[in-house]
């Protein structure tokens, strides 16, 4: 088995991108998810709500953020000085303001009046207890460090999908990308579809992760990126043959060991 691809997601809910190695840190890939969007209630605003957020590029730079999108010139983010405090799935976190300029260009994106944050200090944000060590920290991902999916899964879901399609006549549809799941490691050569399921402890290269839980899908898989709209695949297909304790499961969440980098092309262990 090896490493396919690493993508990483510098603010949540926007575009990703795809790198070819990538720093481990304790919280999750460098730059990735450190930075959010919320709402008009000050609470969490995803593409699961606001799909043309996806048409969000963002990148970072020397530490620096500037947002590329359809509708404005360019931005350069600067924070300021204004904190809140924000509920991150169950967790309130103190994140910092990214001023009016920032919440300006979003806002005209999202079309609704939002504004964007920053997780300064990524040792705020404590992972889930019921799966995780005390000690285990995660940036602003939906809640652990890093996602691992793997081309045989996706191989198979992809065929399942298909056959749907036959046995209600409808013509087969293409094949769903690998980024409809915005994964941070995609792995190749597992010989067994969902073979992962199983999968305890993973090195990487020379990096050693945890596996913490199986990851449940939601809404947000079934956003079609190229057009911002919504259909009923995976979700309808997951629901078929990958649901239980009331939900739908693709991938793996990770928790690294230690800090470390790893590279496309890196090979696969399980510990």
């Amino acid at each position: 088995m090896r490493l396919a691809s690493i993508h990483f997601y510098p603010v949540k809910s926007t575009a990703g991108h795809e790198i070819h190695e990538a720093e481990v840190q304790p919280w999750g890939l460098a730059d990735d998810r450190r930075y959010l969007i919320t709402d008009e209630r000050g609470e969490v605003l995803t593409a699961r709500e606001q799909p043309l957020l996806l048409a969000c590029v963002a990148r970072v730079d020397g530490g620096t953020l500037t947002l590329t999108g359809p509708h404005a010139a360019p931005l350069r983010v600067t924070p300021d000085d204004t904190m809140s405090t924000v509920l991150v799935g169950r967790t309130p976190v103190e994140l910092t303001d990214c001023g009016d300029d920032a919440a300006r260009w979003l806002s005209e994106l999202a079309g609704r009046p939002v504004r964007l944050k920053w997780l300064d200090d990524p040792t705020r944000r404590p992972v889930n207890p019921d799966h995780g060590r005390p000690e285990d920290r995660v940036s602003l991902a939906d809640g652990y460090p890093l996602l691992l999916t793997s081309t045989a899964s996706l191989a198979q879901l992809n065929d399942w999908i298909v056959e749907g399609a036959q046995e209600r006549g409808e013509e087969a549809p293409k094949p769903l990308p690998m980024h409809r799941f915005r994964p941070n490691v995609v792995i190749d050569g597992v010989g067994t579809p969902f073979a992962e399921d199983e999968w305890k402890r993973v090195r990487i290269g020379a990096v050693d992760f945890r596996v913490s839980k199986g990851c449940d899908r939601c809404v947000l898989t079934t956003v079609d990126t190229a057009t911002y709209t919504k259909g009923k695949e995976p979700i309808r297909t997951l629901s078929k043959h990958r649901k239980w304790d009331g939900k739908v499961w693709f991938g793996i969440n990770l928790i690294p060991d230690g800090p470390g980098r790893i590279a496309t092309g890196d090979s696969i262990t399980l510990l």
